[in-house]
């Protein structure tokens, strides 16, 4: 089968040919029709997420279908599944029994420390495949496994940060619009939210592309929006934002940051948290997330606007998302 491997941190991914694994007890095979690249990938292969498995198939917004089973599998073979970053947690550890696998000290994640996509075939366990609508079942789905389920993730802690009984959050600020708040936009807005699109500052095709998915304004991220907002989300790496969107957050409000990686947070003045705003990062996904925003994604319905590259062209893509070029998600098609 066709892969493109990762060897080590800060190098272009090598093509490679490797055998057809089998599944073990617990796993499927899978074919893999797309797989999306996420900002995370960057961050693996940039060596800015430390200690990957290598050598490494990277990619871990996989859809296929199910080529072969293990033993103990209830699965079927030709079954439609996606597979997303959490791809095996212990059950034991004090996260797991709490209902935060997410957290799990033994947990393993498609595409770093488990081999993911960027390939013709992958092997993933059984219990963290998600059954796929039908019409995901294409290089369109791709991104729902990641960018909409951290995304949705990331959306359904704001209303727990919000103080005050009768407190709806109702305007939702995104700072860095690629696949994550491009998909988010949408649920937002079809549960009756105005949301508020940040880019880069100057990025005019950028904010277009936010007004265009739904966004009730657009703008850099240095500016303020037209009104406070009850929440926002950081999906952009940059640790310079946290100050900004807590300038622009309303007495009571959150600031959620979702990606796994972020640069250094800058000092900033006290009185930008006071008056009980909130910070918190999110980690990783449940399984429980992922069944609950898959199960809402085609009532909305949720449409990804994508670029489609070969699986060789996966430096070429890469290269695309790291300089900004991407609006919306770039998947692989092997």
């Amino acid at each position: 089968m066709r892969t493109m491997i990762l060897r080590k941190a800060q190098t272009p991914l090598q093509p490679v040919r490797l055998p057809v694994p089998r599944p073990e007890r617990g796993q499927v095979l899978i074919r893999v029709i797309a797989c999306g690249i996420c900002r995370t990938d960057l961050h693996v292969i940039d060596g800015e997420l430390e200690r990957p498995k290598l050598p490494l198939v990277p990619g871990h917004e996989i859809v296929g279908t199910i080529a072969a089973v293990g033993v103990g599998v209830v699965l079927t073979e030709g079954q439609l599944v996606g597979v997303p970053w959490l791809g095996y947690t212990c059950g034991t550890c004090r996260y797991c029994r709490s209902g935060r696998e997410n957290l799990c000290e033994n947990a393993k994640f498609t595409g770093y420390t488990l081999d993911g996509g960027y390939a013709e075939y992958t092997l993933a366990f059984a219990g963290y495949c998600f059954p796929l609508p039908g019409e995901y079942g294409n290089a369109a789905g791709a991104p729902l496994l990641c960018a909409g389920l951290i995304g949705y993730r990331s959306y359904s802690l704001i209303g727990t940060q919000v103080q005050g009984a009768g407190t709806q959050v109702q305007r939702i600020g995104l700072y860095g619009f690629g696949a994550a708040a491009h998909i988010l936009v949408q649920v937002a807005r079809y549960q009756g939210k105005r949301t508020y699109a940040f880019t880069r500052d100057g990025d005019k095709a950028g904010q277009d592309f936010a007004l265009r998915m739904g966004a009730n304004w657009a703008g850099g991220s240095s500016e303020m929006p037209p009104e406070p907002l009850d929440a926002a989300i950081i999906f952009a790496p940059a640790g310079n934002l946290i100050p900004l969107a807590l300038q622009a957050v309303d007495k009571g409000g959150s600031v959620i940051c979702g990606g796994i990686h972020m640069s250094d947070i800058p000092a900033f003045p006290y009185r930008l948290l006071w008056e009980e705003r909130q910070l918190r990062s999110v980690a990783n996904l449940t399984r429980k997330d992922g069944l609950e925003f898959l199960a809402l994604a085609p009532k909305v319905p949720v449409r990804t606007d994508t670029t489609t590259y070969p699986l060789e062209a996966a430096n070429e893509a890469l290269a695309a998302l790291r300089t900004g070029k991407i609006h919306g998600a770039a998947v692989l098609v092997p």
